[in-house]
């Protein structure tokens, strides 16, 4: 686990610092600390991590700026600020928790536990989904999203316009921030659930999921009665 701190307040730095080596124990491999945007956004740019806990107050910057500059990237963003009325735009802008300050280490471990354990994590509105493509950043709105297919360590996004776009957080990561309007069918795919049409179940035993726009994709074994239960016996 490799982490970047990015605080300007040297007392609340350490502070998160002791926390997360106290959680993360052997398994943190990295942990660096920046006091300010440019220096965050330098390291960030030279450097590969798999969390940012960010303030979105640095010496009277707006941490938005970082932000909006990685929420495309692979790594996800816990926010930790005591400005509670960007929590919303925070979530949804892809941010996997947002810790209010003044917090205790209970509630810093509960966004790192998020980490940890993916299966009792839910998204909490993400409403965007960052893309960068030829030097720029486009946000792309979950509703319009059909579904999610796992392409190594990045992800191919579907749209309701039959485009499709690669974002660079991997399946498992994209899990985390979506809201329960979407569903892991299979280990390769996430689908809207508004957009399911039927199941189709096939010899030896195989389960396809026909989507709304008559794309067909696969459901896996284990997923099929949760699915199944979640979108037709109700």
């Amino acid at each position: 686990m490799r982490i970047l701190i990015i605080e300007d307040e040297t007392r609340i730095a350490a502070r998160i610092e002791r926390m997360t080596r106290s959680f993360f124990g052997q398994k943190l491999k990295q942990l660096d600390h920046c006091d300010s945007i440019a220096d965050g956004l330098s390291f960030l740019a030279a450097n590969e991590v798999d969390v940012l806990l960010l303030d979105l107050n640095l010496n009277g910057e707006d941490g938005f700026e970082v932000l909006a500059s990685v929420v495309s990237r692979s790594f996800h963003t816990i926010v930790i600020s005591a400005y509670t009325e960007k929590a919303i735009t925070a979530f949804e802008y892809g941010v996997l928790d947002f810790v209010a300050k003044p917090f205790d280490e209970n509630r810093l471990a509960q966004a790192f536990q998020r980490i940890s354990t993916p299966e009792q994590s839910k998204g909490k509105g993400t409403r965007f989904l960052a893309v960068k493509k030829a030097g720029a950043i486009s946000m792309i709105e979950t509703k319009d999203l059909l579904y999610i297919k796992g392409a190594g360590i990045y992800s191919e996004l579907h749209l309701s316009n039959g485009k499709s776009e690669l974002h660079d957080k991997s399946l498992e990561k994209l899990e985390l921030l979506l809201p329960e309007s979407f569903e892991r069918v299979h280990k390769s795919y996430i689908v809207a659930i508004d957009q399911c049409e039927k199941i189709m179940v096939n010899s030896g035993s195989k389960y396809d999921l026909i989507l709304k726009n008559g794309e067909v994709i696969p459901i896996g074994r284990t997923r099929y009665p949760d699915l199944k239960a979640k979108l037709f016996d109700q």
